[in-house]
């Protein structure tokens, strides 16, 4: 293997034997394919995202305290960080259809085995599982990258991480599932809609595909670590993906926890309506892109950072309006996937030839935000109630907006 630093500073991977095979130029992502993208990866990160409205139930038949039940999200984040790291980089190697179509028929197996567990032991281990495997939606999003155009890059991402968005509304709204089968049956549906999709993606995926390294395994990883080293902008985005989705956490991980019990006693099926909220920031993504490739990135980087700090106020006096709270969910999630899918076009925009490494190292970074958002909103909300949940999310929005002043400079 060759390394060879490109334009950008960054180090590449080369074919160490064989003839170069050039790929054609992207024509374009479809509207169809696109749509079909959005919908795998709604799918895929709704698997990742059922636990947090579910927890009390899932406490309530494993004897978890309140105060520790976020390990149960915790551990899928921490599934799902090690997946980013050991299996998305491998769709710079090998054909991703396939190895899109394998990780979805393995994620339906780990749903079973969730919603058949036992005891804590096998739970926590199969949802680190599912984890692992739902990174199949970044291998998604790198595919489409490579699919569009450079002037519709922003747009496609947008697009398709929208599906993202509508898959964590969906984890919530689906959750209602639990008020008339139990918790149990919303991992067996979503293992058989799973395996549905992994053969329909088998099916309809482009098998268009980019040039492809010959390098070891161990190789593409350590590429992984030389493109953070070398890449300041990668670094940058990758902090601030980690703030914005420990903010997310500490939202969602215990809002069940409160509305859940008086005053508000509300069932798992209300409380799954109020994701339906968040859909604003599916709807803001594709708009966000088209930005993103006019040149704006900074502008909506900042402003979206300015609104995810604001939208703790409302939350926090959600107990004189449930209406409050909907407002400040709406600004919540419409200035987190701002600021997702304005990181990911910009990134991409940097390494045509390494996008899925970009993006499995881009959200490791998201999985250990989301990991220690949940560990620690839980935490706050047994120690000082909602009032030092907001304290949290309001303090962590402040410190990204300060770290992207700081970083400015960084990919003008």
């Amino acid at each position: 293997m060759n390394m060879q630093v490109a334009n950008s500073g960054a180090t590449s991977l080369e074919q160490s034997d064989g003839p170069h095979r050039v790929a054609p130029p992207p024509t374009g992502l479809s509207r169809l394919t696109a749509l079909i993208f959005a919908i795998a990866c709604g799918l895929s990160v709704a698997n990742i995202y059922f636990a947090h409205p579910l927890l009390d139930a899932i406490a309530h038949d494993f004897a978890i305290a309140p105060a520790s039940v976020g390990i149960v999200v915790t551990v899928t984040q921490i599934g799902y960080g090690l997946g980013l790291f050991f299996i998305v980089p491998l769709g710079d190697l090998f054909d991703r259809r396939k190895l899109i179509a394998g990780q979805a028929i393995l994620s339906a197996v780990a749903l079973v085995a969730v919603g058949i567990a036992p005891n804590a032991a096998m739970l926590l281990a199969s949802l680190a599982v599912v984890g692992l495997l739902a990174v199949v939606v970044q291998v998604l999003v790198a595919f489409a990258a490579d699919l569009a155009v450079a002037s519709e890059r922003g747009r496609a991402v947008g697009t398709v991480t929208s599906g993202v968005i509508l898959g964590i509304l969906l984890a919530r709204f689906a959750s209602g599932v639990a008020d008339f089968a139990g918790w149990r049956w919303v991992y067996l549906v979503s293992a058989m809609l799973t395996l549905v999709m992994a053969m329909v993606l088998y099916l309809i995926l482009p098998r268009h595909e980019a040039e492809r390294p010959r390098t070891s395994y161990p190789r593409l990883l350590a590429s992984v670590l030389l493109l953070f080293a070398q890449e300041p902008l990668l670094r940058v985005r990758a902090v601030l993906a980690m703030l914005i989705f420990a903010n997310f956490n500490v939202l969602w991980a215990p809002l069940v926890l409160p509305l859940s019990v008086a005053p508000f006693s509300l069932s798992h099926t209300e409380i799954g309506l109020f994701g339906l909220a968040g859909v604003a920031g599916a709807l803001g993504a594709r708009w966000t892109g088209g930005l993103v490739d006019r040149g704006c990135g900074q502008l909506v980087t900042g402003l979206s950072l300015l609104l995810m700090m604001a939208a703790w106020l409302p939350i926090a006096f959600m107990g004189m309006s449930l209406w409050l709270l909907v407002a400040g969910i709406v600004m919540l999630d419409l200035a987190i996937q701002a600021v997702h899918v304005t990181n990911q076009s910009l990134i991409f925009a940097r390494r045509p030839d390494a996008r899925s490494r970009l993006v499995g190292g881009y959200m490791i970074f998201y999985s250990v935000g989301s990991a220690l958002g949940s560990i620690a909103s839980t935490m706050a909300y047994g120690a000082m109630g909602w009032n030092g949940v907001c304290v949290l999310g309001a303090g962590i929005g402040l410190l990204a907006l300060l770290f992207w002043a700081l970083t400015l400079r960084v990919g003008r």
